[in-house]
């Protein structure tokens, strides 16, 4: 079980603002980031996200990917 956040980023300081969670079910890590991909570009949020990032089910980060950002 994952949790894939997408969030935008205020220039200022960093801060996060978390637009939308979605749980995702798949059993791999991979199979979460296409998922989160394809979302990013698709899932209606109230604005466009700045960056997406996949949670384990203990809230630790695993992945974060930004247009702006390497892919990790």
């Amino acid at each position: 079980m994952f949790i894939i956040e997408f969030f935008r980023v205020r220039g200022t300081d960093e801060a996060h603002a978390i637009l939308e969670q979605v749980e995702d079910d798949a059993m791999e890590l991979e199979d979460a980031k296409v998922r989160a991909m394809s979302l990013f570009e698709t899932l209606v949020m109230p604005q466009m996200p700045d960056a997406v990032r996949i949670l384990d089910h203990n809230g630790d980060e695993l992945f974060v990917w930004g247009p702006e950002r390497p892919s990790a």
